[in-house]
């Protein structure tokens, strides 16, 4: 009983997480005004979908693609976050 309701608890966890990068993705993939044509539209919407379905392998390797361009440029960054720090006129 209990072994089956966790086993309910998290494919309903998995569908919800599902879910939410589903229709975060949607959004920057609906915005993207560099793809023209239909064709590649469909190619990636359908890369869309599966992404959204495999996420728990895609989510940590576009964090590690993320900690490699950080790593990449952290000077930079970090020049950045100062000067936005020390600047009196923002808002």
């Amino acid at each position: 009983m209990v072994l089956t309701l966790i086993i309910y608890l998290a494919i309903l966890g998995y569908l919800a997480i599902s879910y939410r990068f589903f229709t975060e993705w949607l959004e920057f993939f609906l915005e993207d005004e560099e793809m023209k044509s239909g064709e590649q539209r469909f190619f990636h919407g359908v890369l869309l979908i599966i992404a959204s379905i495999l996420w728990p392998i895609v989510v940590p390797l576009a964090y590690l693609e993320l900690l490699k361009f950080h790593k990449k440029h952290k000077e930079m960054i970090n020049f950045l976050i100062n000067l936005y720090i020390s600047n009196p006129y923002r808002d």
